[in-house]
């Protein structure tokens, strides 16, 4: 049965315009961003298939394009719409952040550095850049590492916090084995850049870190 012969109600567009996006399913999400399924299945059956052949939404979206076009109804035309959407999101969110303290808008925060990082197989160490008014001037990865480990040097942080005149940071990284909590070694590199950034008057706000779907945060944790 195609979409277009179930109830209205059922139907993914009419039910996000009659409840709001998030009343839809992540397949119900994909299946209007695929608009069509193939023969013998709806879009919302193949966005189904996708979600149990990658695991997740975040699964698809780390997706290779060569994983990608081997999946009957998919091609380089939907890979590169799929990474096109996840980039908009990244500007969007970070125009934002732009405009806001972000200091004040840590939920914004968490999912902007979700979006950089949580589907990223190497660690690395990533810092958005604020002004005095807490706004975003950039987000840069400074470092990257191996699987499980990075090597951070609070010089570079300083020297570049320098160049685009940063009146504060926060400091992000990625744990792509899945757990969120942050290593002794973890804490110590935080109080180090911390330490040194103090010496040039650059406050640090936050250290977050995220695995997947999960983020820690220094600040809400009293670790800063």
């Amino acid at each position: 049965m195609a979409i277009t012969d179930w109830p209205a109600q059922e139907r993914p567009r009419e039910k996000l315009l009659r409840a709001g996006v998030s009343a839809l399913s992540d397949a119900e999400l994909l299946a209007i961003f695929l608009r069509v399924g193939i023969t013998g299945k709806t879009a919302v059956d193949l966005a189904r298939d996708l979600l149990q052949h990658f695991k997740s939404l975040n699964g698809v979206f780390l997706a290779d394009v060569q994983a990608m076009c081997a999946v009957p109804g998919m091609g380089i035309s939907k890979y590169c719409q799929l990474q096109a959407v996840l980039e908009m999101s990244k500007r969007a969110l970070g125009e934002t952040l732009q405009q806001t303290d972000s200091f004040s808008s840590p939920t914004q925060v968490k999912h902007y550095l979700q979006l950089q990082l949580s589907q990223l197989q190497r660690e690395v160490f990533g810092i958005m850049f604020l002004n005095a008014q807490n706004r975003l001037i950039a987000y840069e990865t400074l470092f990257e590492g191996s699987l499980m480990q990075t090597s951070v040097y609070p010089r570079e942080v300083v020297k570049r916090a320098l160049a685009l005149n940063a009146a504060a940071l926060i400091l992000s990284h990625n744990h792509p084995g899945g757990n969120a909590t942050p290593s002794q070694a973890d804490e110590q590199l935080t109080r180090s850049l911390k330490d040194a950034l103090s010496l040039v008057d650059i406050k640090v706000l936050d250290h977050i870190i995220v695995a997947g779907q999960q983020s820690f945060s220094f600040s809400e944790r009293g670790l800063i």
